[in-house]
């Protein structure tokens, strides 16, 4: 009973997960964004102290609850290595840990916060991980099959569907979410969950705590036959059946070893199992129901705790050339990120704002010490003042929530002309698209030679009354460089 209750709600969680990173359409973020909030390292970056005490005190009642329910890697790896065990059954043996990696993993993780690489403490958080093999490998297929059915139904008239733009953000982030994609998979296959009890800093943590966990999976070495069916299910490779020995710090309460057991020598409760008269056998068989109804209900509680455009149309004339990034020499952060430091520090690059934003403005870095983390480039939209998507949905603090009023006074960067690029003085004729698409009124067309009364009118820009939203480098129709474009700042600020 335990098992199926933990395999529902792994299934569950897992879903809603994968559906709230595949999601472009704003549907089910407002009510599945709390699934990132209960994330072990993502609470822990946020100070989410609520998240963090109910993840600690369900570690120290039912072990490691957490990587076989919540955490979507973990989920993941047990889908893996499940497919693998319907062809090849009793694999598993029992291994010693491998605590001088475990623990040298998770110093090397607490190094790089401490030292502010965040790429580095990216590519070690597991739910990050899993957040970059959605986002980047299978978000394009999603939206692939979303184009398939526009197509469809807009040969019938009907517009249930549109259609979306299909484009790699970085391919860096592509490479790395590919590369550990297959590492993850190739670990669980081999060796179920490899991954967590060696490489996962969170795995360790949480494993330190399971040692003291109230509920733990118990031999009855008198019910033992020692055939070894729970060693060889076991996909932590954590149960020694020979010395009827369990490493709790790897044990991920999957209940697999409960179920394979023929002789009632496993259970998973607060005292170590005792032998049972065959008359009390039928008292024993319900009161171990209740014990994992009650687990289960600890589960559940737990969780409910925690929880409360288009085609390319250059109207049958020019072919349109794209838009080439400028260098600036501060990235842009999104409104809600406060600064540059605050960003690189507290972001695990998940990538839910990247795949969120509607106006594909966020995309992952290619820096080195900020690589995967979100940074504000305009070649397709701009930052819209009336949309704060990415701010309520961060899960570690690393873009604060801020209202659509707050933003639209925040100032994250601050236009900049380039008057080489400007068509105005290229080609001779009048523009004044920046100005007329400011929504904060910072840019206005003055004479370029004030002496002169035929002087060309070019932009002028209030810095004071520029929020750096890129309306005018998005919309600017000089190419393949705009000829007005946002330098970034370290440190926003309220104007």
């Amino acid at each position: 009973m335990l098992r199926k209750i933990r395999l529902t709600l792994a299934i569950v969680v897992f879903t809603l997960i994968t559906l709230l990173l595949l999601d472009f359409t704003d549907t089910l973020l407002v009510w599945l964004e709390w699934l990132g909030d209960i994330q072990f390292v993502p609470a822990v970056l946020a100070l989410n102290a609520v998240v963090i005490a109910a993840l600690v005190l369900l570690t120290l009642v039912c072990g490691r609850i957490y990587c076989s329910v919540i955490c979507p890697l973990g989920v993941m790896q047990d889908l893996v290595s499940w497919i693998h065990g319907k062809k090849k059954k009793n694999r598993f043996t029992y291994s010693p840990a491998k605590s001088w990696l475990r623990y040298a993993m998770l110093a090397v993780m607490v190094a790089a916060f401490v030292a502010g690489a965040g790429s580095l403490v990216a590519l070690l958080e597991p739910y990050s991980n899993y957040g970059r093999f959605v986002v980047n490998l299978f978000q394009p297929l999603y939206m692939w099959g979303n184009n398939g059915l526009a197509a469809i139904a807009e040969h019938y008239n009907s517009y249930a569907f549109y259609s979306v733009d299909v484009w790699m953000k970085s391919l860096p982030t592509f490479i790395v979410a590919a590369v550990m994609f297959v590492l993850v998979i190739v670990l669980a296959w081999r060796g179920g969950r490899t991954y967590c009890n060696t490489l996962c800093p969170v795995g360790t943590i949480l494993g330190t705590l399971a040692r003291f966990s109230w509920l733990k999976v118990r031999f009855d070495e008198d019910k033992c036959r020692n055939c070894g069916l729970c060693t060889k299910n076991c996909k932590a490779s954590c149960i020694d059946f020979k010395s009827h020995k369990v490493d709790y710090s790897r044990c991920v309460a999957c209940g697999n070893c409960l179920e394979k057991c023929n002789f009632g020598a496993l259970t998973y409760g607060h005292k170590a199992a005792k032998p049972a008269a065959k008359e009390t056998a039928a008292h024993d068989t319900a009161d171990t129901a209740r014990r994992a109804m009650l687990v289960g209900t600890a589960i559940v509680g737990a969780d409910l705790a925690l929880a409360q455009a288009g085609k390319k149309v250059d109207g049958g004339l020019a072919v349109i050339e794209d838009k080439q990034e400028p260098k600036r020499s501060t990235p842009l952060t999104p409104p809600g990120s406060m600064s540059a430091r605050n960003m690189a520090t507290r972001c695990t690059a998940c990538q839910l704002c990247v795949s969120a934003c509607p106006n594909q403005v966020l995309r992952p870095s290619t820096d080195l010490m900020t690589m995967m983390q979100p940074v504000m480039s305009y070649e397709r939209g701009y930052c819209r003042p009336e949309c704060n998507r990415c701010s309520q949905l961060c899960p570690t603090g690393a873009i604060k929530p801020i209202g659509t009023d707050e933003k639209a006074a925040m100032q994250i960067g601050h236009a900049v002309w380039i008057k080489k690029n400007c068509v105005v003085i290229t080609d001779g004729v009048s523009c004044g698209n920046c100005a007329r698409h400011c929504p904060s009124g910072a840019i206005e067309m003055v004479p370029l030679d004030a002496n002169d009364e035929n002087s060309p009118f070019v932009p002028a820009v209030n810095t004071e009354k520029c929020i750096g939203c890129g309306a005018c480098e998005h919309l600017c129709p000089s190419r393949p460089y705009s000829a007005i474009y946002v330098e970034g700042h370290e440190q926003h600020r309220t104007i």
